[in-house]
């Protein structure tokens, strides 16, 4: 199966975003940026886009982020425990070494997603539709995939144990 990545991002040509609440009140769409050592807790911010951008070593837990789209996004040593990314879209996204656990993903689009070394325990994928896309070295423990659309799915080494798969 061939997985679609994230289209080649030039960091030089990236804008770093230091406060992403006061840019997001300003434009809804962001695109070409880097978010990068941010913090933020109960936050919510949603029908916002982000198209080409790196967004590293990044907490934002106990947030909603509902029905955001995601293109062309890399994610890696990001923290978003129980985060809402309920009706979100992912396109050609990658999550590497992240911790997304309890994070609520219902009724969402996971299209050409990889989730390497992420930490997904208690995340429910209920309802959402997801194609080319895999999940490798990752843990799902006790987390729910009911009454979604999957297709090319790969589970590599993730661990599934008490999962709910309907």
């Amino acid at each position: 199966m061939n997985i679609l990545r994230p289209q080649k991002i030039i960091e030089n040509d990236l804008t770093n975003i230091v406060d992403l609440l006061k840019e997001i009140k300003e434009d809804d769409n962001l695109e070409n940026i880097k978010i990068e050592n941010y913090k933020q807790e109960n936050i919510e911010l949603n029908d916002m886009r982000i198209e080409k951008a790196i967004v590293s070593n990044t907490e934002i837990m106990e947030s909603n982020l509902d029905k955001n789209t995601f293109i062309d996004v890399e994610f890696e040593n990001c923290n978003f425990s129980n985060t809402s990314f309920e009706n979100c879209a992912f396109i050609r996204c990658e999550f590497i070494n992240c911790k997304m656990t309890g994070c609520n993903f219902v009724d969402s689009r996971l299209y050409n997603v990889i989730f390497n070394g992420t930490n997904m325990n208690y995340t429910n994928l209920s309802m959402a539709n997801i194609e080319n896309t895999i999940f490798e070295n990752s843990g799902l423990r006790s987390s729910d995939f009911q009454e979604n659309k999957l297709k090319n799915i790969i589970l590599k080494k993730s661990d599934l144990t008490r999962n709910k798969i309907f």
